[in-house]
């Protein structure tokens, strides 16, 4: 079926022009006098965009705006005003007007601002979460994870979800920051609204901004159509700022006045646009050190530190490999239509081994191309193709440790323990998983050692 336009002009022979005009481009296109006949209308027709006067009897345009906008409020709206009103296009456009039209405009102008409506809105659902026929909304996003410090991270993320607070999540690659966001958006009010993903390191400088913040028709050389920046698609959604720290430092400023002002400015607009959005920004470096460096605003960095959480690595949850591996083992044997149980113990031995420099990302890499080759039920260590030499965490070669007869056990754990940190390099991490204690314990102990020598 044809889009259906609802045109509201108290002149009849402009509707009759704009009528005809949508009509030949294939619209199914219906019209009304007034504001008020234009809101019965709205209440009959399955109308999905509406061009309106600014001046008209009985109700102004933007007063008809704001009565759309109360009951519809994902109704696009294009405002038709001649040059003595474009004053009230800034307030027409603060109101959540999409756009609009200066008079006279020919029916080209006509058609294009039509054509980026509905291209808007196709955009728009495409990052909505898909509804099947006869079931509700895809299910929020699940975490596996049994880990107490990643079941302690969840928790706050989910019980500050609902905040319009911006978070940052900081993690090294592959620990699963984007997952994470998902999980915050499927827990907020916004989760019917649409989440809108950016990666800040994959474009250019010089293109970043105009996908933010989307660009006006001949903004620049190759601007030939205006363009929706990813701020408004993600309006009463969220939207990632993925690998924030990658964000040129002009265009930090630029965000920063966007999370102050709520409003978006288009590269060569003369109008801001307000948007709703919830912002959560990832990381894998280390953004205090960025801002000392100033490669990073520090009041930038305070306005999405306002909910802080830290993904830890792979190495330090080895418990979630098992239900990892099996989570990733059920998703790829089925997608190839294979029959696979699970992993060997060697196998599973292995990949507690392994350090995972790529952490939840190469786990899953890993665990898809072993199903892939996989010939038998059960994964075995032929088919990870690991590199275990480069990788594997480093153990302390076996052997007794020389000790003098009469030493005593506190001696003997301070001495185990700081050989196994040693022959680890310092890393404490490392030390304390070979040592099987926790980082706490680490900590503690190097305290009192320290305390002893004092």
């Amino acid at each position: 079926m044809p889009n259906k336009i609802l045109i509201v002009d108290d002149e009849a022979s402009m509707r009759l022009a704009m009528q005809e005009t949508l009509r030949r481009s294939g619209y199914d296109v219906v019209t009304a006098g007034d504001g008020q006949e234009g809101l019965l209308k709205l209440k009959d027709d399955e109308v999905q965009l509406v061009i309106t006067d600014m001046k008209m009897p009985r109700m102004s345009g933007i007063d008809f705006l704001k009565n759309i906008k109360k009951t519809s409020p994902q109704m696009p709206v294009v405002m038709v005003t001649a040059y003595a009103t474009v004053n009230n296009a800034v307030e027409a456009m603060k109101e959540g007007a999409f756009d609009y039209l200066l008079k006279p405009f020919s029916p080209e102008a006509l058609e294009e601002v039509v054509h980026r409506v509905f291209l808007s809105i196709s955009q728009k659902e495409e990052t909505r979460p898909v509804r099947r026929e006869g079931a509700s909304l895809r299910q929020p996003v699940k975490v596996v994870t049994s880990d107490p410090v990643m079941k302690e991270i969840l928790e706050r993320a989910e019980s500050t979800a609902a905040s319009k607070s911006t978070v940052l999540i900081q993690g090294e690659s592959g620990t699963g920051k984007e997952v994470v966001a998902r999980f915050i958006h499927d827990h907020s009010p916004r989760n019917e609204g649409p989440f809108v993903a950016v990666n800040c390191a994959a474009l250019p400088e010089g293109l970043l901004e105009s996908e933010l913040f989307g660009h006006e028709r001949g903004a620049f050389t190759g601007a030939v159509l205006k363009k929706v920046g990813k701020f408004e698609l993600a309006d009463s959604g969220t939207i990632l700022l993925d690998e924030i720290s990658e964000m040129p430092l002009p265009l930090q400023a630029k965000l920063l006045r966007v999370i102050q002002e709520k409003q978006v400015d288009r590269v060569g607009g003369q109008f801001p646009i307000s948007v709703d959005v919830k912002i959560i920004a990832t990381t894998n470096v280390d953004l205090k050190k960025a801002v000392k460096e100033k490669k990073f605003r520090e009041d930038l960095y305070f306005r999405i530190n306002v909910i802080p959480l830290t993904l830890p690595p792979l190495r330090e949850r080895k418990g979630d490999i098992p239900l990892l591996a099996d989570h990733f083992i059920k998703k790829y044997a089925t997608e190839n239509q294979k029959k696979i149980s699970g992993v060997g113990k060697e196998t599973l031995a292995l990949l507690k081994k392994y350090d995972w420099p790529g952490n939840v990302r190469e786990l899953e890499n890993v665990i898809e191309r072993a199903v892939v080759v996989c010939r038998g039920e059960t994964i075995e260590v032929k088919d990870l193709f690991l590199d275990e030499e480069a990788s594997l965490s480093p153990e302390v070669e076996e052997g007794p440790l020389s000790l003098a007869v009469g030493t005593s056990l506190q001696e003997m754990e301070k001495k185990l323990i700081l050989t196994t940190l040693d022959e680890m390099g310092g890393n404490r991490t490392k030390a304390a998983d070979v040592l099987g204690i926790s980082i706490r314990t680490m900590r503690n102990k190097l305290k009192e050692y320290r305390i002893q020598e004092d």
